[in-house]
């Protein structure tokens, strides 16, 4: 039996968090920081920034979504290119949507020294967001109690990313969840143009609950 990429995304960002969790270097070295990377060309940082996180509760939030869903959108890359190949687009998807998520952070703050984000919530919005490409109308539960379908989930969630990023100061990388989300869609139409006219045939279906 294969270990899935998704598992394997789980263990690594499990295992840096918790080392970086009590290695402060390790922290700062890992993390997202425009102004190191514009000066010193680490850029190596918007990638290693998703697999370090700021608390436990930030950490298994995101690896209980990176799971769930992970999964599932690995098993549709599987059907549409093949296990193996769709194990490296899978594992492509999610290393470039990191990268792309930080990128409207590091325009932003390249020459502020003072700011730094760390966190997978980029790709983990990226992965949501194809889920919702093939499912619109599949129910998500918000805390795990309010059954919302994936389409009005996702609207709102790009509402309020849009909006928190111009008028909240939380020090959450709202651009990078917002950013994140929509590159998921953008690499998955992409690499398959047809998820496009199956999103709008299921979308036009309506809901079936």
């Amino acid at each position: 039996m294969s270990i899935s990429i998704t598992l394997i995304i789980c263990v690594l960002t499990f295992l840096i968090s918790y080392q970086a969790f009590n290695d402060r270097k390790l922290f700062e070295n890992l993390k997202h920081f425009p102004y190191a990377e514009s000066r010193r060309k680490e850029f190596y940082r918007m990638v290693t920034s998703g697999f370090v996180h700021g608390s436990w509760i930030h950490l298994l939030i995101n690896l209980f979504v990176l799971y769930q869903f992970g999964g599932i959108v690995e098993q549709l890359y599987g059907q549409i290119f093949g296990k193996s190949m769709g194990g490296i687009m899978f594992t492509l998807m999610y290393i470039t949507t990191l990268i792309v998520a930080d990128i409207p952070s590091y325009l932003k703050h390249k020459n502020n020294p003072h700011y730094g984000a760390i966190g997978a919530s980029g790709a983990v919005s990226g992965i949501v967001f194809i889920y919702v490409l093939f499912a619109p109308w599949e129910l998500l539960y918000l805390y795990a109690v309010l059954p919302v379908p994936s389409i009005i989930a996702a609207i709102a969630y790009v509402v309020y990313s849009s909006w928190a990023s111009k008028n909240r100061n939380d020090n959450i990388g709202h651009d990078a969840h917002l950013y994140g989300a929509l590159f998921g869609i953008v690499f998955t139409v992409l690499v398959y143009p047809e998820a496009l006219s199956i999103f709008m045939e299921r979308l036009l279906e309506g809901p079936s609950f």
